[in-house]
């Protein structure tokens, strides 16, 4: 590790693997669910486990992906061949899973679910290595909140490039299977220029010292999870997960039933939840330098459920005012992904002081099946709450009449839903009490008497003895 300040030029390749994770974590949360009730013509409840059950998968090859890039030794150190070779299986896979070979029916689906089981597989071995980069590229804490800013920054682009064009290019395409199989190209390429923009620009970024590591995966998992800050963490980001994911798995259908603009109002949503991120990110950094990384991050997820809440009015709201409602909770989004994502490396590298081995891989294995878990499982409830709801399904590529009560679940499903999913779980942080004094104590480092104005002790920098 290095506890010097990273070049621009590794901040800047690191973010653009969030080219890939943005991709891919947006558009099947955003458009798989649509595409098999409104296009494919599969039940609602279904659907919802056909896109919850081949992520749910990810449980179990996230950690094992997480170990064998610990166990990893080339030229090119332990993560970044992963990059290449995963992300760039991910494009064509993906690619793959809107080709449509079946026109609809059993065989239909029964494609799509194999097809997505493999994309994400390959996902588990780009996601993995990609965010446990940040514990061995440096040492200092303050340094991987900014690390993390740039990697948000980007993921927030990344989000409003394929959630907002992503629908433009199925509408442009012909809607129906032709337009998905234009759009699922659309997303490839933009995976293969994450993969190769990332591979490349970390090629001069430290590797970290390899070290010993647990013996067998049983106990490398059992020295993660009795991480208490790291399994607090890891539960609070799972269920906020899943909070986010209904709202993009709803994105569509609250365009459709509740603004009434099916074609401008997907790539509009995702406008407003997106682009005001970009803009506050240097006053989220700003907030955790002040306020402490946990603090900010409570404080976002409550911006985020009070946006969501008071979107439960939109049905008699003007458009524009929903819009704007939307674009708060993209504030609040873009601080809760910043400071989690901040606060994770803290915690590999107190295991790392404590333990003396390097198992970056498998936390981040752990912590990655958890977010990929909770990002399918907000389809899988929306799903659920479509079917229960009544909604009814089509094979035409356009969504059928709904009633009343299918129009109330979509409102709710987007609203009230993910309010409650990303709020609830902030008391369990009560059980997140890691500092850098804390790091220093276990790695025998010391904290600097005087911090720098606008520092607390949350977001001090950790120098060595």
């Amino acid at each position: 590790m290095t506890d010097s300040g990273l070049p621009r030029r590794v901040h800047l390749g690191y973010a653009l693997g969030s080219l890939v994770t943005g991709a891919f974590g947006t558009v099947p949360g955003l458009l798989l669910l649509p595409y098999l009730t409104d296009t494919l013509g599969v039940a609602a409840g279904l659907a919802a486990l056909l896109v919850l059950l081949p992520k749910a998968w990810d449980v179990l090859v996230n950690p094992v992906a997480g170990r064998i890039s610990d166990r990893t030794r080339s030229r090119w150190g332990a993560r970044r061949p992963y990059l290449l070779g995963g992300g760039l299986a991910l494009a064509v896979l993906f690619a793959s899973i809107f080709a449509a070979p079946f026109a609809n029916g059993p065989a239909a689906a029964a494609y799509v679910a194999l097809a997505f089981l493999a994309t994400a597989t390959a996902f588990a071995f780009f996601q993995v290595p990609y965010v446990a980069m940040p514990a061995e590229l440096t040492a200092d804490p303050a340094e991987r909140t900014r690390l993390m800013t740039w990697r948000i920054a980007v993921l927030a682009l990344a989000i409003l490039v394929s959630g907002a064009v992503a629908p433009a290019v199925v509408s442009a395409g012909g809607d129906g299977v032709p337009g998905h199989r234009w759009m699922g190209l659309f997303v490839a390429a933009l995976i293969v220029a994450g993969t190769v923009g990332v591979f490349l620009g970390t090629r001069s970024a430290p590797t970290g010292t390899v070290g010993e590591s647990e013996p067998s995966l049983r106990a490398q998992l059992a020295v993660a999870t009795g991480n208490r800050p790291f399994r607090v963490l890891l539960i609070c980001f799972v269920i906020q997960s899943a909070g986010v994911a209904t709202v993009l798995a709803g994105v569509k259908y609250f365009a459709d039933q509740v603004l009434r603009e099916p074609d401008s109002g997907p790539t509009l949503l995702f406008a407003c939840f997106v682009a005001p991120a970009l803009l506050v990110m240097p006053l989220w950094s700003r907030a955790g330098a002040r306020l402490g990384k946990r603090a900010s991050l409570v404080a976002a997820s409550l911006i985020f459920a009070a946006g969501a809440l008071a979107l439960v009015a939109a049905p008699a709201l003007p458009a524009a005012a929903a819009y704007a409602v939307v674009a708060v909770i993209g504030v609040g989004y873009a601080g809760q992904q910043v400071f989690a994502l901040a606060m994770l490396p803290d915690c590999i590298a107190y295991d790392t002081a404590r333990t003396g081995r390097r198992q970056a891989g498998v936390f981040t294995g752990l912590w990655t099946a958890g977010e990929t878990f909770g990002l399918a499982l907000g389809p899988g409830i929306y799903g659920l709450v479509l079917q229960l709801s009544g909604y009814v399904s089509s094979s035409t590529g356009t969504a059928a009449v709904q009633s009343d009560t299918a129009r109330l679940g979509v409102l709710l499903g987007f609203t009230v839903l993910p309010a409650l999913l990303v709020a609830i779980p902030l008391v369990l942080l009560r059980g997140y009490t890691l500092t850098p004094a804390q790091l220093a104590t276990a790695s025998g480092a010391t904290v600097p008497e005087a911090t720098a104005p606008g520092t607390t002790e949350a977001d001090a920098p950790v120098t060595r003895a």
